[in-house]
């Protein structure tokens, strides 16, 4: 009977002798540069107000002074915007795989500047409202740069180039609570020069907001000017609309003519055209969905988390938080943003090589249970020592320990890009995997806030104020199951392979 050596289509042919690793295509730096800048828009408009939202809903008087409220409205707030980018963010990525990336990011930027404005003009919650909705509907540049990134690289520099996404996040996560935390109130911290200015009195958080606003005004036309289009065969938007035009002229033909001769559809070849975007429904494959499902409980974890953080240090100790005051957490989150892209930058691309990308996200997620437990420990020294050394240098340790969390994002990128059936379809997976992300990010701030208003209410203090830490180690589980699904190494690119 003849045995029959099955090998997997992976395994290496010579088992003797070190494969040869392929030599790396350099990064095409100018364009990376001015994509990393214009990432740069997004978290310097959504950190800048981390610092002050607290302090704003409370002086806006939604709360009617109940303390307890506060996270509540601070997680709403945060919630809008990633409720109208989930509804939004897919047409954006589908329309930029037709009509080109940056008209797309133009739109976006633009969205950003005019919603920050208004955001700082704001004097009553439905202004803050409405300005949120605004900034989600209206950006859908996250997944577009993300392809972007992706068109510009392959899959030898494709973790250098994710090793410096990082540096985006950790600038706006400087800027923005620095920007955020120095530049509110202006009149009162700076009487010498804005003491006797109506405006800053009347609209105190403006000129925080007014600084990431004028940068996604900038970034407009650093990218009408210098970004290169990365489709290579755009269709203009005036094409676009006549093709649906004639599309819907052509459908209300064949209803009108059912008794005569119907156009028979053409029946596509063997295999789809790499250069052409995919239907949404060809999308839904399992490796899309398992990377963008990763992607989805990724964000609800740090979300949750990232979003209480400024109100559990802004609250009273006597109620579970450190009473930090906003300059205060302004700093701290700078200092992390700034380590936190720091040891991405000089990391991630050395250890996703060593690891691979599925170990370093499964070791980002681990990482997020010490830090979640550190939470009651800190509010208990806080208690007993005040603002001591030691408070200080749990705090500390704790961003230290979050830093690899965010790991996770460049890992989950990768699985991400790999995932997309063909490369002109690259933008619809990044759209549909945001849209994911958003409705996670939508429910994350809300939900995880209004259970710390709920656990610090005193007539509510369920579990003695301990159910937002293990609600935030709940999802951290289920994030840790759901990375079980990925593959041990990322799926093939189906074009390079044809």
């Amino acid at each position: 009977m003849t045995v029959v050596d099955r090998r997997d289509e992976e395994t290496p042919l010579l088992h003797g002798q070190q494969r040869a690793k392929p030599t790396k295509t350099p990064i095409p730096w100018a364009q990376l540069s001015i994509l990393l800048v214009l990432q740069l828009a997004e978290p310097l408009t959504s950190q800048v107000i981390s610092p002050f939202a607290p302090d704003l809903i409370r002086n806006i008087g939604i709360t009617g002074g109940d303390e307890a409220k506060v996270g509540y409205y601070v997680g709403l707030m945060h919630s809008l915007f990633f409720a109208t980018q989930a509804m939004t963010v897919l047409h954006w990525s589908r329309l930029s795989d037709r009509v080109g990336r940056k008209p797309v990011i133009m739109i976006g930027l633009f969205g950003l500047s005019l919603s920050m404005y208004s955001f700082g003009m704001s004097r009553t919650f439905w202004g803050l409202v409405i300005s949120r909705s605004l900034n989600g509907a209206l950006n859908g540049n996250i997944g577009v740069l993300k392809s972007m990134m992706a068109e510009i690289t392959d899959s030898t520099n494709i973790a250098d180039a994710y090793a410096y996404l990082p540096l985006a996040w950790m600038t706006g996560g400087t800027l923005g609570p620095m920007i955020g935390g120095s530049l509110s109130r202006p009149h009162e911290r700076f009487p010498t020069l804005f003491g006797h200015n109506e405006f800053m009195a009347k609209y105190p958080y403006f000129l925080a907001c007014a600084v990431p606003a004028t940068f996604s005004a900038l970034a407009l036309f650093v990218t009408l000017f210098l970004l290169k289009e990365t489709v290579k065969t755009p269709i203009s938007l005036r094409r676009l609309l006549n093709l649906r035009k004639s599309k819907a002229n052509l459908t209300l033909q064949n209803v009108a003519g059912a008794d005569g001769p119907r156009p028979v559809a053409p029946i596509a070849s063997g295999k789809t055209s790499s250069s052409e975007p995919l239907p949404l429904r060809a999308l839904l494959i399992p490796r899309v969905i398992i990377s963008a499902g990763n992607y989805a409980l990724l964000a609800v974890v740090d979300i949750s988390y990232r979003s209480v953080l400024p109100v559990w240090m802004s609250t009273p100790i006597a109620l579970g938080g450190l009473g930090l005051s906003p300059q205060a957490i302004g700093a701290i989150l700078s200092v992390y943003g700034i380590t936190n892209g720091t040891l991405q930058i000089l990391t991630f691309s050395k250890l996703t090589d060593h690891f691979g990308a599925k170990r370093i996200y499964v070791y980002g997620l681990i990482a997020a249970f010490p830090v979640f437990a550190l939470m009651p420990v800190i509010n208990f020294v806080a208690r007993e020592e005040g603002h001591s050394v030691n408070m200080w240098a749990l705090i500390a340790l704790q961003s230290f320990i979050s830093i690899p969390v965010n790991f996770c994002y460049g890992s989950v990128f990768i699985f991400i890009t790999a995932s997309s059936p063909n490369r002109a379809s690259l933008g619809s997976v990044n759209g549909l995997s945001q849209m994911s992300v958003s409705i996670m990010r939508a429910i994350g701030p809300a939900m995880a806030n209004s259970i710390f208003s709920l656990s610090i209410d005193e007539s509510h203090h369920l579990l003695g104020g301990m159910f937002i830490y293990l609600f935030l180690t709940f999802l951290a589980i289920i994030a840790l199951g759901g990375a079980m699904l990925l593959p041990a190494q990322v799926w093939k690119d189906e074009d390079s392979s044809s």
